[in-house]
């Protein structure tokens, strides 16, 4: 009786679709900022509305979005195109892998769905969750994810829709939007660090810094940050216990 009433009180509190859509409301501001930016960057790329919507709906990463507009602007291949938008996304492999344990019990067709409509902002958000031990739920994640999605498609498509008001958007500091919102990110990531990892974290830093500084030798400048974040996220991943 008592070990049913324990598993009753458990599910009443179980994260529910709802729950994630209220969750992913503080973060809506950073959607909604860096994809008007994107959509108004895309309309200075000579994107069309539609364009713009569907890089949206398909590519779905604001770094990789305002680097495709940067590749077609300067009339970059389309091969050199896929290559430097599929290494900047690598870190979504090691963001699903980290979350693919606590989905575990779901189907492969649910589990793709799942890791198909993760962000850097998602993932601050479940991380938190488990930081607090609260089981995720698909559905939960679900609400996170899709309520993100949603937000971010109409944020780039109203941006692309009045970009064409804004000849220059590097005049309004839109370039460095994408940047203020990681640095933001860290910031309320580092609110919530474990004294002990401290070190760890710093260590991080100063391979991320030795990393560019070698790479940067061999390969252009913006190859070498995104192979060195690449690396040391997956040393990063490794070694955190």
């Amino acid at each position: 009786m008592i070990a049913e009433k324990a598993a009753s009180h458990k599910e009443s509190h179980a994260l529910t679709f709802s729950q994630g859509v209220k969750d992913c409301i503080p973060t809506l501001l950073g959607y909604i900022s860096i994809g008007l930016a994107a959509g108004v960057v895309g309309v200075a790329s000579h994107l069309s509305v539609m364009e713009v919507a569907l890089l949206s709906i398909l590519v779905y990463a604001g770094a990789a979005q305002f680097v495709i507009c940067a590749l077609l602007a300067s009339h970059s291949s389309i091969s050199a195109i896929i290559l430097t938008t599929f290494i900047i996304n690598l870190r979504h492999l090691l963001l699903s892998a980290t979350l693919a344990p606590h989905f575990s019990q779901h189907s492969l067709l649910k589990n793709i769905g799942i890791g198909m409509l993760v962000t850097d902002e998602s993932f601050g958000v479940a991380s938190s969750k488990i930081a607090k031990n609260e089981k995720l739920t698909d559905r939960w994640v679900n609400g996170l994810n899709i309520t993100a999605y949603i937000f971010w498609i109409l944020s780039c498509t109203v941006g692309a829709l009045f970009g064409n008001l804004i000849s220059n958007p590097e005049k309004f500091g839109l370039d460095f939007a994408l940047t203020a919102m990681f640095i933001a990110l860290l910031i309320l990531q580092l609110e919530s660090i474990i004294p002990e990892k401290v070190k760890h974290y710093l260590r991080l830093m100063i391979y991320m810094v030795i990393a560019m500084i070698v790479l940067s030798f061999f390969v252009p400048s913006h190859v070498a940050v995104i192979l060195s974040t690449v690396i040391v996220a997956t040393i990063g991943v490794v070694s955190d216990k």
